[in-house]
């Protein structure tokens, strides 16, 4: 049976109001489709994992690159996919619009817009600003039934100030954002906190090579984890150390953990 773009935002909302569920990242088309098999109900996009695979530094890809890769996905497969679209690729509030009515039409169940100003002195936007590029944001959206996921990205740029992560989240949620989102929190107690004043709105937590499991995140509220870049960086890691061995010392035991390509063949086939 055919499933539209209508049925897998449905699907996506449905998802969010109960329980807990991962949510991984993909890094191109043959990534999403073995997730889809391994048996995950949504995906998300990995900005940085996107940028690695065309030979860019995170945060250094266009739109244009951002909205084909996001196509592509959502084509491949019969789940959701949410759309990390960092910080709407503009500054203004009505330029990020018009890219936020782009990446709809890709065909995305879900995009997030984040508060980053990718500035050392400065390195997050204002809150009024950022408040109003998320307005704008959901006002781009429309009736498309897409969700909207508010981040603060201040933890990841070492702005670990809890009172002010949960103070630009709340004003997310207020200004339309159906999900909020914190990079960077690490402690059982801060997850616990922001969870609790965003709520009943869903919270996203990213977890990386360590961390909670996803019984203990469900137990702190936590509605939804995704892995960023960890994916690709364990792919990477796998591919650099088979390189690395056969350029400086001439042998190729690495190859040996690699995925069998008969399964590989057999799950694509």
């Amino acid at each position: 049976m055919h499933v539209t773009t209508a049925d897998k935002r449905a699907a996506f909302k449905k998802m969010h109001e109960s329980g807990c569920f991962i949510l991984p990242n993909p890094v191109d088309v043959g990534s999403a489709k073995a997730l889809q098999h391994l048996g995950f109900k949504a995906l998300a996009s990995s900005s940085a994992g996107f940028a690695w695979t065309i030979g860019k530094a995170d945060n250094h890809v266009t739109v244009e690159d951002v909205c084909q890769h996001l196509a592509a996905l959502s084509s491949s497969v019969d789940i959701p996919v949410n759309a990390d679209f960092e910080g709407g690729f503009a500054v203004e509030p009505d330029k990020v619009a018009d890219n936020v009515e782009r990446c709809v039409r890709t065909g995305v169940a879900g995009l997030s817009i984040e508060d980053s100003a990718g500035d050392k002195d400065k390195p997050i936007y204002e809150r009024a600003l950022a408040v109003e590029r998320i307005k704008a944001s959901r006002k781009a959206i429309g009736d498309s039934n897409t969700m909207l996921v508010g981040r603060c990205e201040a933890y990841l740029w070492g702005v670990t100030d809890l009172k002010l992560v949960i103070d630009r989240l709340t004003a997310y949620a207020d200004a339309g954002a159906d999900c909020l989102y914190a990079p960077g929190l690490k402690t059982r107690e801060d997850i616990a906190a922001v969870v609790k004043a965003v709520a009943p709105k869903p919270f996203n937590l990213l977890i990386g090579g360590s961390g909670l499991s996803l019984r203990e995140a469900e137990d702190l509220g936590v509605r939804r984890i995704s892995v960023g870049g960890s994916l690709a960086r364990a792919a990477w890691g796998g591919f650099m150390r088979a390189a690395k061995e056969m350029a400086e010392k001439g042998t190729f035991t690495e190859l040996g953990s690699g995925y069998p390509g008969g399964e590989l063949n057999k799950m694509f086939s």
